[in-house]
């Protein structure tokens, strides 16, 4: 081909990458491995073969490992960890820059071998994939090198067991193990099946770079495997994979004390509106979802065009469509290479051709003849209810419709069970920052796409998951507070014969939306004093009034826009009319719990109101130092409602201990009283209807708490579950919690020193806010 039929048809020539090195290394290895267990590689066992999916030619053979090698390595990772976290953070950070260093010393054959493993085009693994695993390892020796002067409040968790999945082997190993092994945990990690080269690859370097034995486990096999350390011996499970398998993960965990974070699917929308630069969201289009072929949980996978402008950016998608190279990922003018296994193309396949809405088209591309290929598609006039709109595909097919306003946008955007990305495109900065925070997604996109660092925290809402992975809130998934606590001690409500201390009917009401309301069932129980008089009486919530509850909260969703001055304002409020009253809360809390412990208690409440009425106005966000040209904003945002089952033993503390953070950072909260002791609850009523608090904004239930914790954990619209209650309490939300992936914080049968620092500050601040990091670049 001369110079001139180069020019005018602009043919990329082949550009193979050689894959000798790579290969040579599994011949060196005897092309079959065994398991990376305290330090060393076990003798191979009866396994399974892990084939180049654009070919399918046998790579090598991996291990199937059994419930003894999972506890093997659980008991290394648990000999070893106690020494890890002892040696320092400084100790730590040499042995993780040494990871970096060995990662960039053999990056072309962890690229290579990737590419082998997974099917993804060289290029991405050349450029994206590998050095942002390096970059994971620098930043996180830089945090464990801070740890010490900058976190000297929280220690490791300990054992970690980690389940990453096919689509980005190493940088999701690099995204679990730096964390934690900064922060002073050890780790016992499973690969996904289809890919597990690389991270056997990573082991290697371990062992070049010195790294204490059974600081870094790695086991291989099957779904089956994940299983046996989910269940095993350790102290936290960080997963990331399908939303089913991850809500399984949930009712596994459930009341076990093991610390969990979930990064799981997506269906992330791309909105391009009719200002935005065509030609670069077209450009960004083809990184959103045809990057690694669309097995990107985060791909803008949903394209919702501004209306004007959608024949002319559907015209121009698909004539760069026409454009993509489909063929062998070894090659660098590649664009799409294989998927990772012929099960995930029959997947695709039958995805697509199940569906009969809308308009199809598929890229005029030549396809290779073997291996697993499938050519981009774009499937256009789709229902927001259509299948393909809702549901993962994980493939190269971009499904789209229109919207005409900005407001619809939002509301197409929304209309999904995930909440993990979202893109945004348009040249008025000012509609696109309005957007933004309207958008349910851990991660926004601002005229560009999957721009991702370490040094920006990673995950999403709703049925994407829970948890951060990167930042400075990433660590927060790897650490605890320090300190031991005691067990928690079960009250039992007073018991007594006597008669009213007052004729007049004194049975308390519930609080909804604004109003003191008769509870559903239409039933009220006896609350006797210390000294078994009789109190009072006190509703018995049930379901019902915890869907009305959650009803009312919705319509104070308003309260989310308020200022933090507004809020705090109002918190200050509280606490002065709290103040007028305290000698009759203290002379109510110590009619019932007994002792003259009251006027303590009521006086540390009024002064937990002041600190969050503090921190309503500065628990600010930061813009992240990430290494491209413009800025990663990491704001604050409330979670939503919360619903919190209130601890016993303080029952007017503990129940402003709940309220005051969540309200504070713009939550709605929906309150199960103190079960021994409600009357404090009912009584504070009045503080809330005096302090121009808004209708809905505070709901307070009592009764039973074991009546309501279900209830509320697996209802849909509740965000999330706060127990401090009883221990069962624990594994009854945690597990009702997995119907939507929703937020829990749980005590797991541990006190809490409510009137000390266990009873307030960022521990609190962190649940009651979700982290959603906007990428802004800027300049031509």
């Amino acid at each position: 081909m001369s110079v001139a039929d180069i020019f005018e048809t602009m043919d990329y020539g082949p550009a193979p990458e050689s894959a000798a090195e790579a290969l040579a290394w599994l011949v060196d290895q005897g092309s079959r491995f065994g398991h990376f267990i305290d330090g060393a590689f076990t003798d191979p066992g009866k396994g399974f073969e892990s084939r180049n999916p654009a070919t399918g030619e046998v790579l090598a053979t991996i291990s199937q490992a059994t419930q003894a090698d999972v506890d093997e390595a659980v008991k290394a990772a648990r000999r070893a960890q106690p020494k890890w976290e002892k040696l320092g953070g400084h100790g730590r950070a040499r042995y993780i820059y040494a990871l970096a260093r060995l990662l960039q010393k053999h990056a072309r054959l962890f690229a290579v071998l990737e590419v082998q493993d997974n099917g993804k085009p060289i290029r991405e693994a050349r450029d994206i994939d590998v050095p942002l695993a390096q970059r994971h390892f620098y930043y996180h020796a830089g945090m464990a090198q801070l740890m010490e002067a900058e976190l000297p409040e929280v220690e490791a968790l300990g054992v970690c067991g980690q389940i990453i999945p096919w689509n980005f082997p190493l940088l999701m190993l690099a995204w679990k193990v730096a964390p934690a092994l900064a922060m002073g945990n050890t780790v016992v990690l499973k690969p996904a099946e289809y890919t597990s080269l690389t991270a056997l690859l990573f082991a290697d370097i371990c062992r070049q770079a010195g790294l204490p034995k059974g600081v870094v486990n790695i086991v291989t096999g099957d779904g089956a495997v994940g299983e046996m350390i989910v269940a095993s011996e350790v102290d936290k499970i960080a997963f990331t994979g399908s939303t089913e398998v991850g809500r399984r993960i949930r009712e596994a965990t459930a009341g076990s004390g093991k610390a969990l974070t979930l990064e799981l699917g997506g269906k992330s929308p791309y909105i391009v509106f009719d200002d935005a630069d065509i030609d670069s969201a077209v450009e960004g289009l083809v990184d959103a979802i045809w990057f690694n072929q669309g097995q990107v949980c985060c791909a803008g996978s949903r394209l919702l065009v501004h209306e004007p402008i959608a024949d002319l950016f559907y015209g121009k998608l698909r004539a760069r469509m026409e454009k993509l190279r489909v063929g062998d990922p070894l090659d660098k003018s590649i664009d799409v290479g294989a998927l990772v296994d012929p099960v995930q193309l029959q997947n695709v396949s039958r995805m697509v051709s199940e569906n009969s809405a809308g308009q199809a088209f598929v890229a005029d591309v030549p396809l290779p003849s073997e291996g697993s290929f499938y050519p981009p598609t774009l499937i256009t006039g789709l229902n927001p209810a259509d299948t393909l709109m809702q549901e993962e595909i994980f493939g190269p097919v971009l499904v789209s419709t229109t919207f005409r306003t900005p407001e619809e946008a939002v509301q197409l955007a929304n209309n999904t069970r995930y909440g993990l990305a979202a893109t945004v495109w348009s040249e008025n900065v000012n509609l696109a920052l309005d957007i933004a925070p309207k958008l349910a997604a851990g991660i926004v996109w601002i005229n560009g796409t999957n721009m991702m660092d370490a040094a920006a925290g990673f995950g999403g809402v709703r049925e994407s998951g829970f948890g951060r992975e990167g930042g400075w809130e990433g660590l927060a998934a790897y650490t605890r507070p320090k300190g031991a606590r005691k067990a928690l001690k079960e009250i039992e409500p007073n018991s007594g014969e006597g008669t009213p201390a007052d004729p007049i009917d004194r049975t308390a009401k519930l609080y909804i939306g604004g109003k003191q309301a008769r509870p559903d069932g239409g039933y009220s129980a006896p609350v006797w004093g210390k000294n078994g008089s009789l109190l009072g009486h006190a509703s018995l919530a049930n379901r019902k009034d915890v869907r009305n509850a959650v009803e009312a909260a919705h319509a104070a969703k308003g309260w989310s826009k308020t200022t933090g001055h507004l809020r705090a304002q109002i918190l200050y409020y509280l606490a002065e009319n709290l103040a007028a009253r305290s000698a009759e809360f203290a002379q109510r809390i110590d009619a019932m719990v007994g002792g003259r412990g009251g006027e303590k208690e009521v006086e540390a409440a009024i002064r937990r109101l002041f600190t969050y009425a503090a921190w309503a106005d500065k628990y600010d966000g930061q813009v992240h130092g990430v290494p491209i040209r413009g800025v990663a904003l990491a704001m604050k945002e409330p979670v939503g409602v919360i619903g919190a089952l209130c601890p016993a033993e303080a029952p007017l503390l503990g129940l402003i201990s709940c309220m005051a953070p969540a309200i504070a950072m713009g939550n709605r909260v929906i309150l199960a009283a103190s079960e021994p002791y409600p009357l404090a609850a009912t009584d504070f009523v009045q503080v809330l209807e005096t302090s121009d608090v808004p209708a809905g904004v505070v709901n307070i239930l009592t009764g039973p708490q074991a009546d309501l914790a279900k209830p509320l954990a697996s209802h849909m619209d509740v965000d999330a579950v706060w127990s401090f209650g009883a221990k069962e309490l624990s594994g009854v939300v945690e597990k009702a919690a997995a119907g939507n992936i929703k937020r829990t914080w749980v005590n797991n049968g541990l006190a809490r020193d409510w009137i000390g620092v266990e009873g307030e500050g960022r521990e609190f601040l962190q649940a009651a806010t979700e982290v959603k990091n906007i990428w802004v670049p800027y300049g031509e």
